[in-house]
């Protein structure tokens, strides 16, 4: 893929007895420095809060956090799934970044 791949995941505040914390956002921030150091500059990770006006669309029974890759649903049932989206990722033959290869 010359143009790129882009991982979007949408995920919300939770409330706790500290008040607001922003797990989705951490761990997608996680995901974003490994996907990059996999891949380099050849995948873009956005992540978007569950109530941003660019939020991408849930499908009916999602479950937060929701996980898209190029657009296609990967997964909606409650975690980043880091081996899931690698593999879609390196399916169409996305190049491994050359720090690891």
């Amino acid at each position: 893929m010359s143009e790129g791949a882009i991982v979007q995941i949408v995920g919300a505040q939770v409330a706790c007895s500290q008040g607001l914390k922003d797990a989705w956002r951490d761990t997608a921030g996680w995901v974003r420095d490994y996907l990059k150091a996999r891949f380099g500059e050849a995948v873009r990770v956005e992540y978007y809060d569950l109530f941003d006006l660019a939020c991408p669309p849930l499908p009916a029974e999602a479950q937060l956090p929701l996980v898209l890759v190029n657009g296609e649903v990967l997964s909606y049932r409650g975690e980043i799934p880091v081996p899931a989206t690698q593999r879609r990722l390196e399916a169409p033959g996305l190049p491994r970044s050359k720090v690891l290869t």
